[in-house]
């Protein structure tokens, strides 16, 4: 019986292992949601999307209760490369999260000037 005590825990405790690499963040800084191998698109769309739109417009269900700017449009278009990034990488105001920590600078810089890009399209 004692034997069986033991194995239960060894299960457990790699469990709890295998759970503590999956969700660690690597040596770069970045969670395993936003890995360089993610490109700029598909974090925007993970991350962004939900109230920014796929398209960036702000037009979701949540970017109109929060009344999200429209990224493709002037106001947003004329901040400077350095300011969106100090808004994604702090956050904005009560409703907006800063994602320094979780995405890092070099993919925050990927994002912006990917989402600066859908003005153009």
């Amino acid at each position: 019986m004692r034997r069986f005590r033991n194995l239960a825990a060894v299960v457990l405790l790699c469990g709890v292992a295998a759970l503590a690499v999956t969700f660690t963040p690597d040596s770069r800084g970045a969670s395993a949601a936003a890995r360089p191998a993610d490109s700029p698109e598909d974090v925007y769309l993970d991350k962004c999307a939900v109230c920014h739109a796929k398209d960036g417009s702000g037009n979701t269900v949540k970017g109109r209760k929060l009344k999200v700017k429209d990224l493709r449009g002037p106001d947003a278009q004329k901040l400077s490369e350095a300011e969106m990034i100090e808004i994604v990488s702090k956050g904005k105001g009560k409703d907006m999260d800063g994602f320094q920590k979780e995405l890092g600078t070099d993919m925050i810089k990927q994002i912006v000037e990917y989402y600066r890009g859908l003005a153009k399209k």
